[in-house]
């Protein structure tokens, strides 16, 4: 008596063999004359008509939208502006960053905080919204907190481009490789 598993093993072999039979051993398109012999010269070709890729152009790059917070040219200049003040949360997948209360001195009734949210990657002007909030303490208890608005705000927006801009150069120096696209190659169509 035959199980239904080497039923099915025996169905899958005759379908199988259908399959290849009708095959009669051609691809389409697989035509060896018009293909190179040299695996390298092969490559080439698949690449420059965009059959291919590279494993290892593919696994250099950093992956979708998450990326490393060190590769984020505006996160890093941000953290390096404000890395004299203590934070109270950071969050890159979120987009900001909230600095906790600073003051010089501890004698001081006054301190400041700074939230930076960043809306968009690029470096441009509209791309951080800085908030620096002040608090006054005339006793422990009696503290007033208000938005403080003036030169603060556009003195550290500056500082914060600028130094992106300046590790965005810096980047594209060092990762800059040629395009060898454009390189006269042999004719494989003969």
């Amino acid at each position: 008596m035959i199980s239904f598993k080497n039923l099915r093993i025996i169905f899958a072999l005759i379908l199988s063999s259908i399959i290849l039979s009708s095959c009669n051993g051609k691809f389409p398109g697989a035509d060896a004359r018009k293909y190179p012999d040299d695996p390298k010269l092969r490559v080439q070709k698949n690449l420059e008509e965009g059959r291919g890729f590279r494993l290892s152009e593919t696994f250099n790059k950093s992956g979708g939208v998450f990326e490393f917070a060190s590769s984020n040219e505006l996160w890093r200049a941000s953290l390096d502006t404000i890395d004299f003040m203590p934070l109270a949360s950071v969050n890159y997948s979120g987009g900001i960053i909230i600095t906790d209360w600073y003051s010089t001195d501890h004698t001081s009734n006054e301190s400041i905080k700074i939230s930076i949210r960043f809306l968009t990657n690029e470096i441009r002007s509209d791309s951080l919204d800085i908030k620096v909030f002040n608090k006054k303490c005339l006793t422990q208890s009696n503290c007033v907190t208000a938005e403080k608005q003036g030169d603060i705000n556009i003195e550290l927006k500056t500082k914060i481009l600028k130094t992106a801009a300046l590790y965005a150069a810096e980047k594209k120096s060092k990762d800059f490789k040629p395009y060898k696209g454009s390189q006269k190659t042999k004719n494989f169509n003969n």
